[in-house]
């Protein structure tokens, strides 16, 4: 079982897309708990995020993520794509995660994210 706060649905929104997830969950029986954390990503270019915490498979998070953006009409931040990098900078914590963005269900941009006292920041972000 894997587990992250990596996701993020759009600022404001959180409660009805969980809301909608859980019942897409429910009636294509997946299995995933998911929660809305109190951290939040802010980016220049998309806007304000409420990162999600879950547990379960990967493919499961990730699929129900990027079905919300498109029924629902949100921006999402779909996480867990990771640069190769130092494996120093992995050991110490200090590795990136690169994340897509989508609005509405279609790809609009990428982030780069980094740890920050143990929060994840945005480093660089492109529109797409």
């Amino acid at each position: 079982m894997a587990s992250a706060n990596n996701f993020g649905i759009e600022k404001g929104k959180s409660d009805v897309a969980l809301k909608w997830i859980n019942e897409y969950l429910v009636k294509n029986n997946k299995t995933l708990k998911i929660s809305i954390t109190s951290k939040q990503l802010v980016t220049l270019n998309f806007g304000a995020f409420d990162l999600v915490e879950w547990h379960g498979e990967w493919s499961v998070a990730r699929n129900a993520i990027k079905k919300v953006s498109s029924k629902l009409n949100i921006k999402v931040v779909e996480a867990g794509y990771h640069k190769k990098g130092n494996i120093v900078e992995s050991f110490f914590g200090m590795s990136q995660e690169i994340c897509k963005v989508y609005s509405s269900g279609k790809y609009v941009g990428t982030l780069t994210l980094k740890k920050k006292s143990g929060n994840w920041v945005v480093d660089k972000e492109k529109r797409g």
